[in-house]
């Protein structure tokens, strides 16, 4: 117990340290954090033995796991629709440059420089051309930007560059078959026709409690006056 108090001390200890720097830089406090235990880890694997900053502890990877679970979906939560149809282009265009670029560069340097092999280098590329959405969202929560236009399409992008990372790790290392594009093009189907319903009886339901309420609010004049 003892050591588990410690541990927990000196990752609170860092993240302090990590947020007074980032105040005192000027800097993200996201990137302050990751350059503070970066650094922090190695110094104490150096010191102290392999175990550093025991990260992969069970209590710690539930907390890193809730926190990033919870900070992608207030970051889904931002995404606003209307913003994503009127900057769709400029969404796109960041959201595929950035997946593309570093995905296919990697590969090609891991592949023809490092001299790995296909599927590893492939690996790479999908590994180092992902973004983190949560640290993405908690920077733009930080400066403000999450309420403005151009964070929103900023987060648009970043999830269109997630979206290619899922794609590309189904396409390269998924057994598929005929079978399998079977099943994916019918369950897609399904999707849409109960979107499509779905859709139908929410704009009926509208459209009936309207109808209702402009009939009771005839039935009461004053209410209307009121």
């Amino acid at each position: 117990m003892a050591h588990a108090w410690a541990l927990s001390a000196l990752w609170v200890g860092l993240a302090l340290l990590a947020t007074l720097l980032a105040i005192w830089f000027k800097v993200s406090t996201a990137l302050s954090e990751i350059v503070v235990g970066t650094i922090a880890q190695l110094i104490i694997s150096l010191e102290f033995g392999a175990g550093g900053l025991q990260g992969n502890t069970q209590w710690i990877s539930f907390l890193a796991g809730t926190g990033a679970i919870v900070l992608t979906f207030l970051a889904g939560a931002e995404l606003d629709p209307t913003i994503f149809k009127i900057k769709w282009r400029e969404s796109l265009v960041v959201g595929l440059a950035g997946f593309f670029g570093p995905f296919l560069g990697c590969t090609a340097i891991a592949h023809f420089v490092l001299h790995w092999p296909m599927l590893p280098s492939w690996l790479c590329g999908v590994a180092l051309s992902t973004t983190s959405v949560a640290v993405v969202y908690a920077v733009m929560l930080e400066l403000g930007f999450n309420v403005t236009e151009y964070g929103k399409a900023i987060l648009a992008a970043c999830f269109v560059n997630d979206l290619g990372t899922v794609i590309a790790l189904g396409l390269i290392f998924s057994p598929f078959t005929i079978k399998t594009l079977v099943f994916v093009a019918k369950m897609q189907a399904s999707v849409i026709v109960m979107g499509k319903r779905s859709h139908t009886v929410l704009h009926r339901w509208m459209i009936g409690s309207n109808s209702e309420r402009v009939l009771r609010y005839a039935h009461c004049p004053v209410m209307i006056v009121h």
